[in-house]
């Protein structure tokens, strides 16, 4: 979208003012707004564009919500507005772009305006141009929004799992989530504590549904059959088979580096080597463990 020409600074009445892209404001943000502006006034005009009709002319808003409503707050009747022309969708797509560059936003809100880019027909690499997001995020954020996917919309904006387990486990059947999972911890991926947060919000989304305002599930929960019971058992009996097979790997690499080392140091000519090159100590608790086998070897 090309950028849209600035005419002229103009006091416009606000009466006459339409909000294209209306948004949700943060109470605390506002107040900080509205008691900015009362203080030194308005530093940056509000963006409009003129539309012309029968009983006069009218402006729908490009940018500037906030400044807005903390002029019609204070009392005013009118507000500096830098006026341009365009055409109705380009203002809704400027505004789009606007609330997704805002500094500060409510992530929730940015996930909608790139649903709002997607459905008037803009493709995920022009969202993302317009943006400054990633193409792969706005994929996911299109995928995630159009299975309703809310709940797990709230993780990613919360940063709690990647943008990409999300796709995964929004197009898993439920008995293949578990394997998304585990794909996810051996890519690390999730780990530790996100792991158990990713374990819980699958739960919860099985339970209660994708919608955050879901709650038709939760009064007549899933039945759950022996089949799955075991196959779950099965799953978690194999998870730690493997992690046995891994702990038993790595203490057998490092009896092997232990013996080798308590070997060569009781090789008199290395030892030799190793004081003139003033390479006379170990770290403490290698020491401690080769003392230790060496006492215990036959």
């Amino acid at each position: 979208m090309a950028a849209l020409p600035a005419q002229k600074v103009e006091m416009i009445p606000i009466s006459k003012i339409t909000v294209v892209n209306p948004r949700v404001r943060n109470k605390k943000s506002f107040k900080e707004i509205t008691s900015n502006i009362e203080q030194i006034g308005l530093k940056r005009p509000i963006t409009v564009t003129r539309r012309m009709e029968a009983n006069g002319p009218f402006y729908d808003l490009v940018c500037g919500q906030g400044r807005l409503e903390a002029f019609r707050a204070l009392g005013q009747t009118e507000v500096p507005a830098l006026v341009v022309n365009a055409n109705r969708e380009d203002c809704l797509i400027a505004s789009l772009v606007e609330n997704c560059a805002r500094r500060q936003h409510r992530a929730i809100d940015l996930l909608y305006d790139i649903r709002g880019m997607k459905e008037r027909g803009h493709s995920v690499g022009q969202i993302a141009k317009m943006t400054g997001l990633t193409p792969e995020y706005v994929y996911a954020v299109a995928r995630l929004l159009e299975k309703g996917e809310e709940r797990l919309l709230r993780s990613v904006e919360a940063g709690q799992i990647p943008f990409s387990v999300a796709v995964e486990i929004s197009e898993a059947e439920d008995h293949d989530i578990q394997a998304a999972l585990q794909s996810a911890y051996e890519r690390k991926l999730l780990r530790g504590k996100k792991l158990m947060v990713a374990k819980r919000l699958v739960e919860l989304r099985r339970q209660r549904g994708k919608s955050l305002g879901s709650s038709a599930s939760r009064s007549t929960p899933r039945p759950v059959s022996s089949d799955a019971l075991l196959k779950a058992f099965q799953e978690d009996v194999d998870r730690k088979r493997i992690l046995v097979r891994r702990a038993e790997t790595v203490k057998a690499n490092l009896t092997f580096v232990t013996q080798a080392i308590r070997k060569l140091f009781a090789d008199k000519q290395f030892t030799a080597i190793l004081g003139e090159e003033r390479l006379v100590s170990l770290p403490e608790e290698l020491a401690k463990r080769i003392e230790v086998t060496g006492r215990s070897a036959p």
